[in-house]
């Protein structure tokens, strides 16, 4: 199976899960998981009709910036305060806010060049161990302190990342209690809190994502294959 091909079928699965939802396809963002594939497959990607990507690496990012033709970039994993200031100018949005601390980095390093960040809170509503992210409970409190204290920052939504499981229907649960505090805040947009987008849903679960309100999912195995971790290691 072509890249093509394989964003095609994803843009199929996606569009019926969104159907079910009471929307349509183009009302759910795909955004291309990037991490360990080159920036020919990237292109590749862009081709074909990809309009935004994501990686988890500010790492990746910088090697790979130059390489790829114009596209929104996302970074969706994990950031450290260190490395903000090396992405700041290149992404259109940071996903894996998960704390005040964070977000003054990112305050500060906005200002500096002279823009506002769109970010989203990770919401851990699983309250798994093994992933970042905040609880259900801690929310308000963060989007409150972040309002307040980073003029630079636009808090745009939400990400979750559900714990994988076999049977995915498993991860409604999760999904739905995000979806909830999603809800509360996109009725009440003020200047920095103006919600757009609940970012929910990867290659194993995103048609559930999609059916419990998701309006942007991030897959990337089921459209570049399966990743060589080996290259992690180098």
């Amino acid at each position: 199976m072509s890249i093509k091909s394989n964003i095609d079928y994803v843009n199929e699965l996606k569009g019926a899960a969104a159907e079910k939802s009471g929307r349509k396809a183009e009302d759910v963002l795909l955004v291309a998981v990037t991490k360990l594939h080159t920036p020919a497959e990237i292109n590749e990607a862009i081709d074909a009709g990809v309009t935004d990507i994501g990686e988890n690496k500010v790492q990746e990012i910088m090697n790979k910036y130059d390489e790829v033709k114009p596209v929104r970039w996302h970074l969706i994993g994990h950031l450290q305060t260190n490395k903000v200031k090396y992405i700041i100018d290149k992404v259109c949005m940071i996903h894996s806010v998960d704390s005040l601390h964070l977000a003054k980095e990112i305050d500060k390093r906005a200002a500096q060049s002279g823009l506002t960040m769109d970010i989203l809170i990770q919401v851990n509503s699983a309250m798994d161990e093994k992933k970042f992210g905040i609880t259900t409970d801690e929310t308000d409190l963060l989007i409150k302190d972040i309002s307040e204290q980073c003029p630079n920052v636009r808090i745009r939504g939400l990400m979750c990342i559900a714990p994988y499981e076999d049977d995915v229907d498993m991860a409604r649960p999760y999904f739905a209690a995000v979806k909830k505090i999603y809800d509360k805040y996109a009725a009440q947009k003020t200047e920095r809190v103006d919600f757009k987008y609940l970012s929910m849903g990867m290659t194993n679960d995103f048609q559930v994502a999609v059916e419990e309100g998701s309006n942007l999912i991030r897959v990337g195995t089921a459209i570049f294959g399966y990743r060589d971790y080996r290259q992690e290691e180098k």
